[in-house]
């Protein structure tokens, strides 16, 4: 009988493994080598199909924020299932399209869009950008002048919601960098629709990640409706409402609300507008999807602490270091029971004190060669890695069913180091 992870039914202990679908989680390490990330392409669609079904009843646009996680057969995975794309830079929107998603199923988001990447946008028939400063409108109004195209354009409003989550994702509050103030929102459109090549066509607004409750998402989504409301009556025709992302999922023992209740919230508030509504889940989709599998290198008792020192570091996954953020942790071999169990410092082999995964952590028994999984590592976890400490990147690897591939390999060392260019006046005997 097998026993489920409650957050990600995809992964579970299977006759003493933790196993992802149909695959021991150390059968893939033991052939890719560790640290790696596995992602389950079944929590991937099931998590889209929730999402994309509860909101099939009214007009409506998913698109992956492709930041959480960029790898392209993650994407190419939620593109063939309908999925758009919400992009950041032009990185991420050549991944877009890589992935098979076209320019028409993209949002490009961002408070720093350069001209080259609104020009490439433009050039790829972008379903929408989300403008975020009236510099920005007026670089976006001269470069679909220059190109002789109509720009489709929602403006990012800033509600001043604090969406009560961790200072360091909160992007609805007005001390923060992001879209514009509610308040100076209806004259910015005005200004915006006398602009050239402007075609305004919505509202966007997105006011943090990590969510847990669906009271912020309510009073943000209210003053939106409103704004759009007015907007009508002036005679600006949007027709679209860009909610945004933020759903937050299970790291530890949060209840993030249900997509379902937050569909019927939605409706509730826009319901009457006619408008089609843009979602921009990543977390959401993802998270839960993916864990990062490290093999312990030591264990290390200290006078105060018991080490356990893994091959996974913070340049792997810095959520703990940038977030104090939790991961669960669990042994490949288990199930993990209450028994036995002893307190220890989980860390990397980084020279960074903040290479740290957990404090005070209840473990059981481990050794030098057994393996660890950090569960809900599949947003923010590849994508925000580094090669800090000249540590190889970690591959990446997805699952279905009982097979496996190599979504991204480990590279070389000298494919690492060739990377570097040494300048004409340097030489190396």
């Amino acid at each position: 009988m097998a026993e489920k992870a409650p957050w990600a039914p995809e992964f579970a202990y299977r006759g003493g493994a933790l196993c992802v679908e149909d695959i021991p989680l150390a059968a893939i390490a033991d052939e890719v080598g560790t640290p790696c990330y596995v992602y389950s392409s079944a929590q991937l669609e099931r998590r889209f199909r929730e999402f994309a079904g509860a909101f099939e009843d009214v007009p409506t646009r998913v698109c992956f924020s492709v930041k959480a996680n960029p790898n392209l057969a993650v994407v190419a995975t939620l593109g063939s299932l309908g999925a758009g794309a919400d992009v950041v830079s032009e990185g991420e929107f050549r991944r877009a399209l890589a992935a098979g998603i076209a320019g028409n199923r993209v949002i490009f988001s961002g408070v720093g869009k350069k001209a080259s990447e609104l020009e490439f946008a433009l050039a790829n028939d972008v379903y929408q950008i989300n403008v975020e400063s009236i510099p920005e409108l007026e670089a976006v109004s001269a470069i679909a002048q220059r190109l002789g195209k109509d720009a489709p354009i929602a403006l990012r409003v800033n509600p001043d919601v604090d969406a009560k989550t961790h200072a360091k994702i909160t992007t609805g509050k007005k001390e923060n960098k992001f879209g514009i103030d509610l308040a100076h929102a209806r004259a910015v459109y005005r200004q915006a629709a006398k602009l050239p090549n402007i075609k305004p066509v919505g509202i966007a607004v997105h006011i943090g990640s990590q969510l847990t409750s669906l009271r912020p998402f309510e009073t943000a989504f209210r003053r939106v409706a409103e704004l759009y409301r007015t907007l009508r009556a002036d005679g600006i025709a949007v027709d679209r409402l860009d909610l945004g992302g933020g759903l937050g999922i299970r790291y530890r023992d949060e209840t993030p609300p249900a997509i379902a209740d937050y569909a019927a919230m939605v409706k509730r508030i826009t319901g009457n507008l006619g408008a089609t509504l843009s979602f921009e889940p990543g977390r959401a989709i993802v998270g839960n999807a993916g864990v990062l599998v490290s093999r312990i290198v030591y264990v290390k008792k200290a006078v105060t602490h018991r080490f356990v020192i893994i091959d996974a570091a913070m340049n792997d996954l810095i959520r703990p270091a940038l977030y104090d953020a939790y991961h669960e942790i669990l042994p490949l071999k288990g199930p993990a029971t209450k028994r036995g169990l002893k307190e220890a410092e989980i860390v990397g082999p980084v020279c960074e004190t903040g290479d740290t995964f957990a404090k005070k952590r209840m473990l059981p028994t481990v050794a030098a060669g057994d393996m660890v999984a950090l569960m809900s590592a599949g947003a923010y976890g590849a994508s925000m890695s580094s090669g800090y400490n000249t540590r190889l990147p970690v591959p990446e690897v997805l699952v279905r069913g009982t097979n496996f591939a190599v979504i991204r390999p480990r590279p070389s060392y000298d494919a690492v180091l060739a990377a570097d260019r040494l300048p004409p006046w340097l030489t190396v005997k």
